[in-house]
C-alpha cells in the first residue's frame, strides 16, 4: 500500500496555470494570483528522495549532493552570485530555488528542458559540470547500502536503480512548496498591499510575473548586465564554453555574453540572444542574489533596475521601460515581494540529518557475489 497525503487539485488552480501562459498586459490583468495548492505526494518515495537529495555519493567522486548547491537555508538555492560546480569546473549561472519547482513546466534559466522533473534530475546528476555521475555506477553504489535496499522496496520501486532514483527525487521536490506566505494567508502589511496594487498596475510586473507561480514561464530580455566573472574566471569560462559547444552556440570561443534561451531556437538574426526565463517571485526572501547571473544583491537593487527601464540591449523586450516609481512606491513594491515568502523549509520534514555512510566492508569473492 502506497502512503499518500490526500489532496485534491482544484480546477481553479489548473485554470490559473493555463492562464499564466498568456502573453500580454490585457490577458494578465484578469488573472488570479491565488495560493499554490498542495500536490499529491507518495510519502515513502518522497522520504527516499530526501535521502538521495542529501547524499554526496550521487556525484562522480562523492564530492557533491543536490543539497550542496540547493541549500535549505537559502530557499534551496544558495547565497553565491554564480553556482558552485563539480571539482575542476565552476558555475556560470545563479542557482535557482527548487521551492515550487514541481509546479513548473519549463526548467533552467534558458528553458532548455520542458518535459518533466525526471529528465531534469537526470540532467543534474549526469552533466559533467554538475554532478558528473555515470548512473550505472550510481545504481551499484545504491545497491551497496542496506538502507537504500529497504527504502526502495518500501517505496514500491524494487531494488535500487537509477530509474527509481529519478522517480524518488522529484517526489521529494513535491514537498518543497511555499507555506504560510503573508500573501497567501491574507496577512500582508499595508505597505505590501500598496505594493501589490503597483505590481498589478503602474509597475507592470504582472505582465510577466503572473499566475500562482508569479511567472509566465516565458523567456524575455531585460538588458540584465553580464556577470563578467563568467569570462574572467577560467574555471567558469571553460564550463560555459563546454555548455555552449554542446548546445550548438556559434562562435562560442569568442562571445563574452550568456546567450540564454538562444540555445532553444538559434534564431539567425540573434533576436533571441539574452532572453531568460521569467523566474517565480515566491520565496525571494531567502534566495538572494538575484537574476540569472546573480548581479543584484538585494530586491531594492532589482526594483531600481526595473524602475530605470532595465538595462541596455538591442534585443530588450519593449515592455521594459522606465516606471517613474517614487521612493515610497519602490519600498512598497519590495514589501509586497517579501510578502511572497513563507516559512523556511529547513526542518526535519525536509532535511535529511542522519549520517550517510561512505565506506563499506569489502565483499569477499565479489566477482561471484550476485547483486
Amino acid at each position: 500500500m502506497k502512503a499518500r497525503r490526500p489532496v485534491n487539485l482544484p480546477r481553479s488552480f489548473a485554470l490559473a496555470l493555463v492562464a499564466s501562459m498568456a502573453v500580454g498586459a490585457t490577458a494578465v490583468a484578469a488573472q488570479e494570483f491565488g495560493p499554490l495548492e498542495p500536490l499529491e505526494v507518495n510519502a515513502a518515495r518522497a522520504e527516499l528522495g530526501k535521502r538521495l537529495f542529501f547524499d554526496k555519493r550521487l556525484s562522480g567522486d562523492a564530492a557533491l549532493s543536490c543539497a550542496s548547491c540547493h541549500q535549505p537555508q537559502y530557499g534551496y538555492a544558495n547565497n553565491l552570485p554564480l553556482s558552485p560546480a563539480y571539482p575542476g569546473s565552476d558555475g556560470f549561472r545563479n542557482t535557482p530555488t527548487l521551492i515550487n519547482t514541481a509546479y513548473k513546466r519549463i526548467w533552467f534559466h534558458d528553458g532548455r528542458i520542458g518535459t518533466n522533473l525526471n529528465d531534469v534530475t537526470r540532467e543534474m546528476i549526469t552533466e559533467s559540470y554538475f554532478m558528473n555521475m555515470d548512473m550505472r555506477l550510481m545504481q551499484e553504489r545504491l545497491k551497496q547500502d542496506p538502507v537504500y535496499v529497504e527504502m526502495f522496496e518500501k517505496a514500491g520501486l524494487g531494488e535500487p536503480s537509477n530509474g527509481g532514483a529519478r522517480k524518488a527525487i522529484p517526489e521529494y521536490l513535491k514537498t518543497l512548496t511555499s507555506r504560510n506566505a503573508p500573501f497567501d494567508t491574507g496577512r500582508m502589511s499595508d505597505s505590501a498591499k500598496r505594493g501589490f496594487e503597483l505590481f498589478k498596475g503602474k509597475a507592470g510586473c504582472a505582465q510577466c510575473h503572473s499566475g500562482p507561480l508569479f511567472t509566465d514561464q516565458q523567456a524575455h530580455n531585460l538588458g540584465v548586465p553580464e556577470n563578467l566573472d563568467v569570462f574572467r574566471n577560467p574555471l567558469r569560462h571553460v564550463t560555459y564554453v563546454a555548455y555552449a559547444k554542446f548546445m550548438g552556440v556559434e562562435n562560442y570561443m569568442n562571445i563574452r555574453r550568456d546567450v540564454g534561451a538562444h540555445v532553444q531556437t538559434h534564431k539567425a538574426d540573434g533576436s533571441d540572444i539574452g532572453k531568460f526565463m521569467t523566474p517565480s517571485l515566491r520565496e525571494l526572501k531567502y534566495t538572494a542574489p538575484y537574476m540569472h547571473n546573480g548581479v543584484f544583491k538585494t530586491l531594492e537593487e532589482v526594483v531600481a533596475f526595473y524602475n530605470a527601464g532595465g538595462g541596455t540591449d538591442p534585443n530588450k523586450d519593449p515592455a521594459i521601460r522606465p516606471l517613474g516609481l517614487s521612493t515610497q512606491e519602490q519600498i512598497d513594491l519590495v514589501a509586497f515581494l517579501m510578502a511572497l515568502s513563507g516559512d523556511p523549509l529547513d526542518g526535519p520534514e525536509f532535511v535529511w540529518s542522519e549520517p550517510i555512510p561512505t565506506e563499506y566492508e569489502a565483499i569477499e569473492d565479489w566477482r561471484n557475489t550476485p547483486n
